[in-house]
């Protein structure tokens, strides 16, 4: 961790609050704007201008290789689904797109008509050869079921145009045969608990079938809980059930939800969320997480279509580091500092919530009182403070999280101050203390 706190001479220029930030290359500065994309892929703005621009303008700064090779591991290893097909385009508008650069980074069907509706987003224009070979590529990467479940008819770029237009190569005769049936708007349903219960079928008979035939996912199954119990679903059916499931990729708001709605589960929720997070890789070192428990972090909903509170989302990426840290300590903040219980799960929400009394927000005395060293420090808050917070204490690396935030923005200055909410805040964290090791030059 030694290497974390290594302090670096670099120039420092004023951002567009004025603030002092370290200037970065271009390279840097498109890989920060690319890993922001974790936390809010679909409308994340930083410096008074949109993501898309500052894509726009860094790509053609750096090398091509540079561009294509952050796509793939944007993709491929965060996830990321659009902010990729953004970096592939200016590779194509610079004309300097290789066609397996836009292949790797396609991983669902979908995303051909949708890097074609980024591509045509300034206006129509032919499509370059290389984009043409890329996407034709990118068809024989699926079967009959992910074309199906992921053709989107509403859209104004249906899987049948993108054929079309790209006319891709069957690979064998039952390749030439699923091509014909795009075609032809003749793919089979998929077997989903959507598309059964649209058509009327039983719930019961539909969830009990899904998941005797394990062919009912994890966020799925956490969703129609309460479904079906409704339906009369046998419960030792749902308990044997979860123990199976593949729950690598569910974090712990998915749970805290679901134990509101069916309470009588929790014990099972509990398991499968630490058992989703036990392969989660770790953050190195130690780690201090103040979370703020002042009274206005108790009602306010993160966002108007959320039914979680401030506390809750609070609590929730509490209960997420708590299992990823190498090693951490566990504070509330309010009118004093509270050293909490090393509980986890479920326990350690109550914990907090009880550590102390509802109060005002004193978050930069709760910092002073810290005594231990740590390697970081991630403050979950609103961010409504009645004194003043200096430096990370120690050298740490220090991240304030504002869960009340309906406007999203990272500020690199002292802190690196994240406003808004996500579930990935974790992940970015982990990805800006390594982001010069993932890149592909």
């Amino acid at each position: 961790m030694s290497s974390l706190n290594k302090v670096e001479k670099v120039p420092l220029v004023r951002n567009h609050e004025r603030l002092l930030v370290k200037k970065q290359t271009p390279e840097a500065q498109l890989v920060r704007l690319t890993l922001a994309n974790l936390l809010w892929e679909n409308q994340f703005y930083m410096d008074g201008k949109d993501t898309a621009s500052l894509i726009q303008d860094l790509s053609k700064k750096v090398k091509p290789s540079f561009v294509s090779g952050l796509a793939k591991v944007a993709r491929e290893q965060f996830k990321l689904r659009h902010v990729p097909l953004l970096l592939t385009r200016e590779l194509a508008r610079q004309g300097k797109l290789k066609a397996q650069n836009l292949t790797d980074v396609i991983q669902r069907p979908d995303e051909m008509a949708e890097f074609l509706s980024i591509y045509w987003k300034e206006g129509k224009t032919p499509l370059a050869n290389q984009v043409k070979k890329g996407l034709a590529s990118a068809f024989n990467k699926f079967n009959e079921y992910q074309f199906a479940k992921w053709d989107k008819n509403n859209t104004a770029i249906s899987l049948r145009d993108v054929m079309f237009l790209t006319h891709p190569m069957p690979q064998s005769h039952a390749e030439e045969m699923l091509f014909k049936r795009i075609a032809n708007d003749q793919l089979e349903t998929p077997d989903t608990w959507e598309t059964q219960l649209s058509a009327g079928a039983d719930k019961k008979e539909t969830f009990t079938r899904l998941m005797v035939e394990n062919k009912l996912g994890a966020l799925a199954f956490l969703r129609n809980l309460r479904n079906m119990v409704e339906a009369g679903v046998s419960e030792d059916l749902i308990r044997v059930y979860a123990e199976k499931l593949d729950v690598s990729k569910v974090l712990p708001f998915r749970y805290i939800a679901a134990a509101r709605i069916v309470p009588h589960f929790e014990d099972m929720l509990e398991s499968m969320m630490l058992k989703s997070l036990a392969s989660h890789e770790k953050l190195p070192g130690k780690t201090c997480l103040l979370v703020d428990v002042s009274g206005s972090m108790f009602g306010p909903k993160v966002s108007k279509k959320s039914d979680l509170d401030r506390f809750d989302a609070a609590a929730a990426l509490a209960i997420l580091a708590r299992e990823i840290c190498e090693s951490v300590e566990i504070y509330s903040f309010s009118y004093r500092l509270a050293r909490v219980p090393a509980r986890r799960g479920f326990a350690l929400v109550e914990a907090i919530k009880n550590s102390q009394e509802h109060g005002g927000t004193y978050l930069g005395e709760a910092l002073a009182g810290l005594n231990s060293r740590f390697d970081r420090i991630i403050v979950f808050t609103d961010e409504q403070s009645h004194d003043r917070v200096s430096k990370p204490p120690q050298n740490a690396l220090g991240y304030i999280v504002n869960v009340a935030a309906y406007e999203n923005g990272v500020n690199y200055t002292d802190w690196v101050n994240i406003s808004g909410f996500s579930e990935a805040i974790v992940d970015f964290i982990q990805a800006v203390e390594k982001e010069n090791d993932f890149v592909v030059v």
